[in-house]
């Protein structure tokens, strides 16, 4: 079995961007990304401090917003208005969720498409679906970028994604394709679940169900990402997936922690640094 690290992988992917981002401040330009945090969530807090430091240690401009948890919508909308109109600002983000008093959709649609880093505005949905992306949603790219590290072809291959949000299972989906897998989403309403886990070859689980996928729903040999980021009953972190059962039924397997995280942080700061350079390059 070989383990997916994350950690591992954007270590490598570091050394690559930061010769990108000396090379493109040669050319006068600085790559910045912005980050919008909204209330106490303690996860978004250590999410943001991740991507803060990352940044930082990239010799990237980083900035975060903080607002109260009673900001008003018009103050955000503000805000993002603000963002779109610094040419200092290459990309930029809402962390998610939000509180309820705030239209997550509306604050979505007012982040200029072309420094949406998180890839969640309609127009940047429609382009990665029709092959075509210009920002793609960070968690997707950034297990892309891990199983090409690994030299995981996926041409013709039988993926199975269980989970059908718009932030990991959709985009994944849409990216796999283009690499010429055979894709099917599997989630709550999904009939036969175990027998149809059982075709993958490779098999990605972003469910929010601590250790839900056990050996029984994987093929001998199979590639399993697992996207979860959960507690099990001893308040340990732990994935979708019950990494102790499946790892020696798996081919390769991504750990959590360790895993996808570190690579949803590292397309994210590649994708800030793709924008800066065509910035650079006018």
């Amino acid at each position: 079995m070989i383990l997916l690290d994350g950690k591992k992988v954007a270590s490598a992917q570091d050394e690559k961007m930061a010769q990108r981002v000396a090379a493109v401040k040669e050319k006068g330009v600085t790559p910045g990304i912005a980050v919008i945090l909204v209330g106490d969530n303690s996860a978004s807090a250590v999410y943001v401090r991740n991507k803060q430091r990352r940044a930082e240690k990239l010799g990237m401009n980083s900035q975060l917003i903080h607002f109260e948890a009673g900001v008003t919508e018009k103050e955000l909308l503000d805000k993002i208005a603000e963002l779109n109109n610094d040419p200092q600002v290459d990309g930029f983000l809402v962390q998610l969720p939000l509180p309820d008093t705030i239209d997550e959709d509306r604050v979505i649609n007012a982040i200029d498409s072309s420094k949406d880093v998180d890839g969640f505005a309609p127009d940047n949905v429609g382009h990665l679906w029709i092959g075509e992306p210009h920002t793609k949603p960070a968690t997707a790219a950034g297990i892309l970028t891990m199983l090409d590290y690994y030299d995981v072809d996926l041409d013709g291959k039988n993926v199975v994604i269980i989970g059908r949000s718009n932030i990991v299972g959709k985009p994944v989906a849409a990216m796999m394709l283009a690499k010429n897998a055979t894709v099917t989403i599997a989630h709550s309403h999904t009939k036969n679940l175990k027998e149809l886990t059982k075709t993958a070859d490779v098999l990605v689980v972003a469910i929010g169900k601590a250790k839900f996928v056990t050996k029984d729903y994987i093929k001998d040999g199979a590639v399993v990402i697992d996207v979860g980021m959960d507690r099990d009953e001893n308040g340990k972190l732990c994935g979708d997936v019950d990494f102790d059962d499946v790892k020696d039924t798996a081919s390769m397997i991504t750990p959590v922690p360790g895993g996808v995280g570190p690579m949803t942080i590292t397309a994210l700061m590649e994708q800030v640094i793709e924008l800066a350079e065509d910035r650079a390059n006018g």
